[in-house]
C-alpha cells in the first residue's frame, strides 16, 4: 500500500518531464536553412514559386488592394494551406510559396552576405569613432 503513492508520483514525473523538455525554444533567423516564414524579396525579380497563382483562403474586400506575401513553408504546408495559414497570419492575403532551392541557393546566401556586410560597417564605424548618430 505504501508503494502506490510512490508509483503514482513516478508515473506523474515521467509524464511531466517530456512536456517540460519540449518547451525548449529554438530561434532560427531569416537566411538560415531552418527558417520558415515571410521572405522580403525587395526589388529583385520575382522568385520561382511552387504554384503560379497565389493561394488566398479568405478574400479581402474588393475595394482593398492587398500585396501578396512570399513565404517559405515546410513541406506539406502549401498543399494544405487552409490548415496552416493562421500560423503565418496570412489567411486573408494572397500568398506565393517560394521554392526551397531558390531560398537555399539564392536568397539565403545573399541575405547573409548583405547583413554580414552591415555588421562589419557598424563595427568599423564604432572602432574608428564614426558614430552615425553624431552627424
Amino acid at each position: 500500500m505504501r508503494y502506490l503513492p510512490f508509483c503514482f508520483l513516478l508515473v506523474l514525473a515521467t509524464l511531466i518531464v517530456p512536456v517540460h523538455a519540449a518547451d525548449v525554444g529554438v530561434s532560427v533567423s531569416v537566411g538560415q536553412p531552418g527558417f520558415y516564414g515571410q521572405i522580403d524579396i525587395g526589388n529583385v525579380e520575382r522568385p520561382p514559386v511552387i504554384y503560379a497563382q497565389p493561394m488566398v483562403i479568405v478574400r479581402p474586400p474588393r475595394d482593398r488592394v492587398v500585396e501578396p506575401l512570399y513565404l517559405r513553408v515546410p513541406p506539406g504546408h502549401a498543399k494544405h494551406w487552409r490548415k496552416h495559414c493562421a500560423k503565418y497570419d496570412a489567411c486573408g492575403r494572397p500568398v506565393y510559396f517560394v521554392r526551397d532551392d531558390w531560398y537555399n541557393n539564392v536568397y539565403a546566401p545573399r541575405y547573409r552576405e548583405e547583413h554580414r556586410e552591415g555588421h562589419r560597417n557598424d563595427k568599423h564605424d564604432r572602432d574608428h569613432g564614426n558614430n552615425r548618430d553624431d552627424h
